[in-house]
């Protein structure tokens, strides 16, 4: 079979790459870690993650030209090189790794993360600086979980939200460097065999969906306002951070 026909599929496919383009549009990952579970409903996650990492490569180059020159270059050079260590070692431990444990971990991380900015640092005004030793270990753990469970957005975060950039100079930075880490992705994952002609024709299938749903996440993040833009991040990533602890926990205790 050259495609999937299943229109369940669909049903949960369309919904899935729409969240991920709005994501890849400007909102640093936080919905993109929507997709391979939406998607894992009515198929595996190991054939999700296949058909997705294609369409991510392409919602990449479309994001990459709408923030062309739009980054904190700082930030940049602090967390791809630890992300490249961190996917590193995902490739070398994929045989090895439990993911559900990973997904229950970034969970509990993601929830500590949003409970700390809501009860002690929501009045806060001021941004904090740059950490190279926090922003290479946060870096790493993106670039691991990543990997492992397409869940990097939270990690990320971690290092990027409490520097408080413009929602322009956030989104540029998430575009790159998430563009850079499924690059890099692509090699290890052809050689752990999760791409085949069925799950690149049903890639090649959802390209216009996930089109359109890049330009718009761009064009949403052009017209929000800075707290809007926060507050969003900060409730989807609460929201997901329940989700991913809730589906680890299931998966642990199965």
């Amino acid at each position: 079979m050259l495609l999937i026909t299943d229109p369940w599929f669909y049903a949960a496919a369309v919904p899935a790459v729409i969240c991920v383009g709005l994501s890849k549009g400007g909102f640093g990952g936080t919905f993109a870690m929507l997709g391979v579970p939406i998607m894992s409903l009515v198929i595996s996650p190991l054939q999700a993650a296949g058909i997705m990492l294609p369409i991510l490569l392409v919602m990449d180059a479309v994001a990459l030209m709408a923030y062309k020159g739009k980054a904190d270059w700082r930030s940049l050079a602090i967390l791809l090189p630890a992300a490249m260590v961190g996917i590193g070692i995902g490739w070398g431990t994929a045989a090895y790794v439990d993911d559900t444990f990973v997904t229950l971990m970034i969970g509990v991380i993601s929830l500590a993360f949003v409970a700390d900015y809501v009860f002690k640092r929501r009045k806060e005004a001021v941004a904090l600086g740059h950490n190279i030793p926090k922003g290479s270990f946060w870096g790493a753990v993106a670039g691991f979980t990543s990997f492992i469970s397409h869940t990097g957005g939270p990690p990320f975060q971690m290092y990027i939200l409490p520097l408080k950039l413009a929602p322009m100079l956030f989104a540029g930075t998430a575009v790159i460097f998430f563009a850079t880490v499924n690059a890099v992705k692509v090699i290890p994952y052809f050689f752990l065999g999760q791409f085949d002609t069925t799950n690149l024709t049903t890639s090649a299938v959802l390209f216009p969906v996930a089109l359109v749903a890049t330009l718009a996440g761009v064009r949403l993040v052009r017209i929000m306002k800075a707290e809007t833009f926060y507050a969003i991040i900060y409730i989807v990533m609460g929201l997901i951070g329940a989700k991913l602890m809730y589906d680890g926990l299931a998966g642990l205790l199965a």
